[in-house]
């Protein structure tokens, strides 16, 4: 009896709250749409009776409730989770730039586990994990019904120790094991180099999208430019993204004042907003080029999205990932959260990014790239650790020799931007 009497304080209390929480919004619903959130309430609390009276096990009423809203999360899109106070306190570590995994980023598409992109020389990239692999187990365990933040805690471990996934891949017949041992993932944000001395050709390489990355764009630009560049490759291809902030300014970098970046919309005013391009700091006209591919998602494709859109860069590539929402994290008073999907990224033409991508003006498969960049592990190459390490370092050797056909395409791609002397969209003097 004292159970019950605790639970009918339990469901009124949960029923009382979220009342209050509507009470703003009921004032300006419809009474249809208030009668249902009453009815349906009132349905939750008899189902969390009868699980009381009923259910073969004792359930504690935080497991009910957790469970609850894990519910009704996962049934709104991929990237909308309920996080317990540790999952919560596990995605305040996400960009910080160092962490104990395996050096990927993934998502939920289409309820499979999926890598958006491994991050280049990490263990990930290192062992051939892929775009687009799905991913069906950790440790034997199915991630069929995990939710996000679930799979990234098993992903994630101290250095050193191992995880065993398993692989379903495109092209591939069955399912295989790919063994990580988990290290502290640095990621270095922006890398650059000068590609051909003769054109100056420059290079810059943004990785992920990280607190500090315009200012070392804006290092490796300058550093570029003293040399005497006359063109530039901007590489996106495996960056999963990061912050917004730092896709806007780096966007801003490459255009003039006045230039819409990237707008959102969602369902109140302060989800639907613009992001307009400030006229100091921009970098020197140079011609420029973009690669991407599949494993290019969410910040790298509203850099990509805002530089096509106003013709300030040609976009080489494949189609990219097509992450393009906004979550807001919304803390709880026990120290859980929700991480909810509040908007939309739209590019300044107005193609909604979110599972469209970008597509390239000029497309080259990425089955293009040379392996070396990416080993690749077949299932022979698992059977024995010394014997793998043998192998990788043969085919290593062996495939040095091959070209990153992308990054080719790109450079000749630029040589004649340069030839003819003005760009293929309009003259420089516009940008």
């Amino acid at each position: 009896m004292r159970r019950r009497t605790k639970l009918f304080f339990v469901a009124s209390f949960v029923i009382m709250c979220t009342v209050l929480s509507v009470v703003g919004y009921t004032s300006v619903s419809k009474q249809k749409k208030e009668d249902s959130i009453y009815r349906y309430l009132s349905v939750f609390t008899e189902a969390i009776r009868y699980i009381d009276r009923n259910y073969v096990k004792d359930v504690s009423y935080k497991d009910l409730i957790y469970n609850a809203i894990k519910g009704m999360t996962s049934g709104l899109d991929p990237h909308s989770v309920f996080l317990t106070p540790d999952m919560f306190k596990e995605m305040e570590i996400e960009t910080s730039g160092e962490f104990g995994g395996v050096g990927m980023i993934v998502t939920m598409k289409d309820g499979v586990l999926t890598v958006v992109s491994p991050i280049e020389d990490t263990p990930a990239w290192r062992a051939g994990v892929k775009a687009g692999d799905k991913i069906i187990k950790i440790n034997g365990v199915s991630t069929k019904g995990m939710t996000l933040m679930e799979a990234v805690k098993r992903l994630r471990g101290p250095k050193g120790t191992k995880v065993t996934i398993t692989i379903l891949r495109e092209g591939v017949d069955k399912p295989f094991d790919v063994t990580i041992v988990r290290d502290i993932i640095k990621i270095k944000s922006v890398e650059y180099r000068m590609l051909d001395k003769k054109d100056r050709i420059g290079y810059i390489k943004i990785k992920q999208f990280q607190e500090k990355t315009t200012q070392e764009l804006t290092k490796a630009f300058n550093a570029l430019y003293k040399k005497g560049m006359k063109a530039l490759v901007l590489d996106l291809r495996n960056d999963p993204g990061g912050l917004l902030s730092q896709a806007v300014s780096v966007a801003d970098k490459f255009l003039r004042g006045g230039k819409l970046i990237v707008y959102t919309k969602g369902k109140g005013a302060t989800e639907s907003l613009r992001y307009v391009s400030k006229d100091r700091g921009t970098f020197p006209y140079v011609p420029m080029v973009v690669l991407v591919n599949a494993g290019s998602a969410s910040a790298s494709e509203i850099v990509t999205g805002a530089l096509k859109a106003h013709k300030r860069a040609v976009v080489i590539g494949e189609r990219t990932f097509g992450k393009g929402s906004v979550q807001t994290i919304f803390r709880l008073s026990d120290g859980s959260g929700l991480k909810l999907t509040t908007a939309y990224y739209y590019t300044p033409d107005g193609v909604c990014i979110e599972e469209k991508g970008i597509e390239p003006d000029i497309v080259i498969p990425s089955g293009l790239v040379r392996k070396s960049t990416h080993p690749v592990i077949r299932e022979k190459e698992l059977v024995k650790l010394k014997k793998r390490e043998k192998i990788e370092e043969k085919d290593k050797k062996k495939e040095k020799t091959e070209e990153d056909y992308q990054l080719k395409f790109a450079m000749d791609f630029l040589r004649l931007w340069l030839k003819m002397g003005f760009s293929p969209y309009v003259q420089a003097k516009t940008h």
